[in-house]
């Protein structure tokens, strides 16, 4: 007798998973033995900053993070003062060095002033980070930012030996710093919602004060583009007004700190 095959059950097709309502939480530093691997010398430091910058925040919070922090300011300082010179080719004589103090001083000390409102609002936001982590995230920020701005020093060289405009060149500069301090400030925000703020209102306040205090810097070290008779201005002035008074003087209409 012949065997009868039994019908085969019924497979009910397989429901697509249904994206969550709200995306999630970013992994916490130190996830993977990657980031939890040390960061040993300057070059590790600057590959790491590009590819893994949470490898960065995880050392951040680790003991002996002092010199990891000395690291970055250091390979900052080394940025800005190269792309300073690249900046000082525009005018050429004395330019040539102090246009490096200049930017490297300005932002240095631009990051130091704003230092201890960040700590406020951390603190006021629920953060448990320590004062050395956001100093070691400030930190990332100079050097992140002065990073970019290497990069962008053969394009700037290339303007300053082709064209004699002080206000275009400024401008220039001008866009090339808020393109670095984009991609500065979206480290520190990440490493500042890592520390398990329960509000980022403090650091979008903090953003705006930082970002104002760096654009008078540029005015109160004028000139850093054109020369002067004085390594330092004589009368003080508020950036807007400068502007003002540049887009007024320049035939070219250009917005920048000369």
């Amino acid at each position: 007798m012949d065997s009868i095959n039994p019908i085969p059950p019924q497979v009910p097709p397989q429901i697509p998973p249904v994206a969550p309502l709200y995306p999630a939480a970013p992994k916490p530093p130190g996830e993977t033995p990657e980031e939890r691997a040390p960061i040993p010398n300057l070059m590790t430091v600057v590959e790491a900053i590009l590819r893994q910058p949470q490898r960065v925040m995880y050392q951040l919070r680790q003991p002996g993070a002092g010199r990891l922090i000395a690291l970055m300011l250091l390979a900052a300082l080394v940025c800005s003062l190269v792309y300073g010179v690249v900046v000082g080719t525009f005018s050429g004589g004395s330019q040539l060095w102090i246009a490096p103090v200049k930017i490297a001083g300005g932002l240095f000390v631009s990051v130091l002033i704003c230092l201890p409102s960040l700590y406020i609002f951390a603190c006021l936001s629920g953060s448990q980070a320590r004062l050395v982590e956001m100093f070691g995230l400030v930190a990332g920020l100079l050097m992140l930012m002065t990073l970019l701005l290497l990069g962008f020093a053969p394009v700037a060289w290339l303007f300053s030996q082709s064209t004699a405009s002080v206000n275009w060149m400024g401008t220039l500069h001008l866009l090339f710093w808020g393109i670095a301090t984009l991609f500065g400030l979206r480290f520190i925000e990440a490493g500042f919602s890592h520390s398990q703020a329960r509000s980022n209102a403090g650091f979008n306040t903090w953003v705006i004060i930082l970002i104002l205090v760096v654009l008078q810097m540029t005015t109160a070290l004028r000139p850093i583009v054109g020369t002067a008779d004085s390594f330092l201005p004589k009368e003080k002035k508020f950036f807007l007004n400068y502007w003002g008074e540049c887009l007024k003087s320049s035939p070219e209409g250009s917005l920048a700190a000369h």
